[in-house]
């Protein structure tokens, strides 16, 4: 067995024993089951990520790590020498650093890292420096400015035509943030064809900058 053949498996083997046991410590009894996003939403992350053969892949908020995982599997899935995930969570030490432990259990300290920082402070410094993702995961703060921070970065850092994945859009903080890139910057809900809560968005190729007198409500 080759060591991509190992990690692949590691990684799988990690994903289902959180599923099925849950993580070693959780804050209070029912906090894994109502934070983490659900194994079968990961399989559809991993799948919309492999289909989308998304090298570069940041995420917003990593908490017990079940999204992580599957992202993590399908970049290691995909066998891209450029593979890296980046991720941003100021608040992996409420967890007890569970998500990063589960991480780095299963071999990915090398292709994973982790920014221990506001994604409202650390995406700008992303732009700065000129990073460029495929793809980006959301599941960070649910208060609307800060989704509504988080999304105008990721505009920025995501290519043009790259995929942004959000979980709960089901909350109006969040699907209201959302609802603004969609009615004035051209994002359009990408299909996912079986049931989950997640939602997709397809940014324009070339990337849309509106005018202010072209300005579409969005509550």
């Amino acid at each position: 067995m080759t060591d991509h053949e190992e990690l692949a498996r590691a990684v799988r083997a990690a994903r289902g024993s959180l599923a099925e046991v849950g993580p070693a410590w959780v804050r209070a009894a029912g906090d894994f089951e109502r934070v983490a996003l659900p194994n079968g939403d990961g399989d559809v992350l991993r799948d919309l990520l492999v289909a989308e053969r998304a090298a570069v892949v940041i995420e917003i908020g990593l908490a017990y790590g079940s999204s992580a995982l599957a992202i993590a599997e399908a970049l290691v899935a995909l066998g891209d020498r450029r593979a890296r995930h980046v991720i941003i969570d100021a608040h992996q030490h409420a967890f007890h650093h569970a998500g990063w432990e589960a991480i780095a259990s299963a071999g990915l300290a090398g292709l994973c890292t982790l920014t221990a920082e506001r994604s409202q402070l650390e995406l700008p410094r992303l732009v700065a420096r000129g990073f460029v993702a495929d793809a980006a995961f959301v599941d960070g703060s649910h208060i609307f400015h800060n989704v509504f921070v988080d999304l105008c970065f990721l505009r920025e850092i995501v290519r043009p035509g790259g995929l942004i994945v959000l979980d709960d859009c089901g909350w109006p903080s969040v699907g209201t943030a959302v609802r603004y890139f969609e009615r004035n910057t051209g994002w359009t809900a990408e299909p996912i064809g079986r049931p989950t809560r997640l939602r997709a968005f397809r940014l324009p190729d070339p990337r849309v900058e509106p005018s202010f007198e072209d300005f579409e409500p969005f509550h």
